[in-house]
C-alpha cells in the first residue's frame, strides 16, 4: 500500500519486484496514475481505495490523513483484502490504511518507511530540523528542549491516531509485525533507542520507464538536473538549474541532462549541450560527475548508489533534512535559496574538489551492509522468530 505520490509509490513498486522476484504473488495498492507500471514490476498494480478526499475533507490536513481518513479507507479496503486471501500486507508509512485493515482481518503487516527512520529518538533533535545530534552540554540542552516542544505535537497526533483507531474496533495504537527502513546506513544517523523489529534494507528503487537518454553532445563532464517530483519541493529548482549550468559552460564544457517527468520550463537560457526528457535515471547517473535535484530520498538514494556527489535544493518535508545529512557527510552542498548563480556555484565547487565524490562512493558502497527484506518477509509468514538488526 502507497499514496500516489512517486516518492512512495516507487519503492512500493521496488519492493513488490523483489517479491514477484522471489516468487510470491504481489498486489500493489498505490495511485491510479501508477496502474499502468503492472507490467514493469511484474506485480497487479491497484488503485488504492478511497484515496481521493471526499467532500468535506481537508486533502492538506495531514493528521487528518493519519487518522480519521486512515480508518475510513481501511474499512473500505479490508473486504477487498478478505476476497484477495491477503497472507500479509506491507504498509507505507503515511499510508496507514493498510496496515489498519490488515489489523482487522487478522493478518500480519509490515510498516515501510521508503526513506530514512523519521521516528523521533531520545538522542537526537527534532527529524526535519536538519541538526546534527548535540555533543557539548549546550547542544545536548538545545536537543532536549527542542525534543520536549515537538513532544506535543506527536502526543497530539497520538490522541488522534487512538481516536480513530478505536472507532473501527481496533486497539489504541499500531501493531506492525515488522518495519522495514529503505534507505543507505550513511543517510541514516545514529540512534540510542532503535526501535525493535526495524530492519535497514537498503533503498527500493523503480523506474516508470525502459528509455534511456542519449548522452549529449560534447566532451564535457555529465550534469545531471532532476527536480523533485513532491509537491513539497523548490518550485524554481529546474529553470534555475538550466541557467546556472548555461553561465557555467560559458568557463568549462558541460553536458547537461535534464531528467524530469515533466518539460523543462520554456524560454529560459540553457546550456547548449542539452537532452531532456523521461528515461532511466539510474543508467544516466553512471556516467554523471554531479546531480542537481531537490533532495527528495529516491533522487539521492540513487546519486549516491552510484558515487554521483549532489547539489541539493531542498524543498519542504524531509527535504532540509536529508540535504542536511547529505552535506554534514561530505557528499554533496546545499544551495538555498535557488538561484542560478548559486546553484551554478555549488557545481563548480562539485566539480573541482574529488572528496565530494569519495564520500559519495562510499555512502553508496555502505549498501551492502543492509539486509534482504524477502527472508523477513518468509520469517513474518511463516511466524518463525525475528532477530532485531
Amino acid at each position: 500500500m502507497a499514496g500516489s505520490d512517486a516518492g512512495h509509490a516507487f519503492p512500493a513498486l521496488g519492493l513488490a519486484s523483489k517479491l514477484v522476484a522471489a516468487g510470491d504473488e504481489v498486489i500493489v495498492y498505490t495511485g491510479g496514475r501508477w496502474v499502468s507500471e503492472e507490467s514493469r514490476s511484474g506485480a497487479s498494480v491497484r488503485e488504492l481505495p478511497g484515496l481521493a478526499a471526499l467532500p468535506g475533507e481537508d486533502d492538506d490536513d495531514a493528521g487528518a490523513k493519519l487518522s480519521a481518513r486512515a480508518a475510513r479507507m481501511a474499512l473500505a479496503l479490508a473486504p477487498e483484502l478478505a476476497e484477495s486471501g491477503v497472507d500479509l500486507v506491507v504498509s507505507d508509512v503515511i499510508t496507514r490504511a493498510g496496515g489498519w485493515a490488515a489489523e482487522l482481518l487478522g493478518v500480519p503487516w509490515i510498516e515501510l518507511s521508503p526513506h530514512p527512520l523519521y521516528e523521533q529518538s531520545c538522542g537526537l533533535p527534532p527529524i526535519g530540523a536538519g541538526m546534527a545530534a548535540g555533543t557539548t552540554v549546550t547542544t545536548r540542552l538545545r536537543d532536549t528542549v527542542l525534543r520536549s516542544m515537538s513532544a506535543r505535537a506527536v502526543a497530539s497526533g497520538e490522541r488522534a491516531t487512538a481516536v480513530a483507531r478505536r472507532g473501527i474496533m481496533l486497539p489504541p495504537a499500531p501493531r506492525p509485525a515488522a518495519r522495514f527502513v529503505a534507505t543507505l546506513p550513511g543517510l541514516e544517523v545514529h540512534r540510542p533507542d532503535w526501535p525493535e523489529r526495524t530492519h535497514l534494507i537498503g533503498p527500493l528503487l523503480h523506474e516508470p520507464t525502459d528509455a534511456v537518454f542519449d548522452r549529449p553532445p560534447g566532451d564535457g563532464r555529465l550534469v545531471v538536473i532532476a527536480p523533485s517530483t513532491a509537491r513539497s519541493g523548490e518550485a524554481d529548482l529546474g529553470a534555475a538549474a538550466l541557467e546556472g549550468l548555461s553561465d557555467l559552460s560559458v568557463e568549462r564544457p558541460l553536458r547537461v541532462v535534464y531528467s524530469a517527468l515533466t518539460p523543462p520550463p520554456a524560454d529560459v537560457r540553457a546550456p547548449s549541450s542539452l537532452v531532456a526528457g523521461t528515461a532511466r535515471q539510474d543508467e544516466v547517473l553512471a556516467d554523471a560527475a554531479v546531480a542537481v535535484c531537490g533532495a527528495g530520498h529516491g533522487m539521492l538514494a540513487k546519486a549516491l548508489l552510484a558515487g554521483v556527489p549532489v547539489v541539493t535544493v531542498p524543498g519542504g518535508g524531509d527535504q532540509w533534512e536529508l540535504a542536511n545529512r547529505v552535506s554534514r557527510a561530505g557528499a554533496g552542498v546545499i544551495v538555498r535559496p535557488a538561484t542560478p548563480a548559486a546553484i551554478a556555484a555549488a557545481v563548480k565547487q562539485v566539480l573541482d574538489d574529488p572528496s565530494y565524490t569519495d564520500n559519495a562512493r562510499r555512502i553508496g558502497a555502505g549498501v551492502a551492509a543492509t539486509v534482504d527484506p524477502v527472508p523477513i518477509v518468509r520469517r513474518i509468514l511463516t511466524k518463525a522468530p525475528l532477530t532485531c538488526v
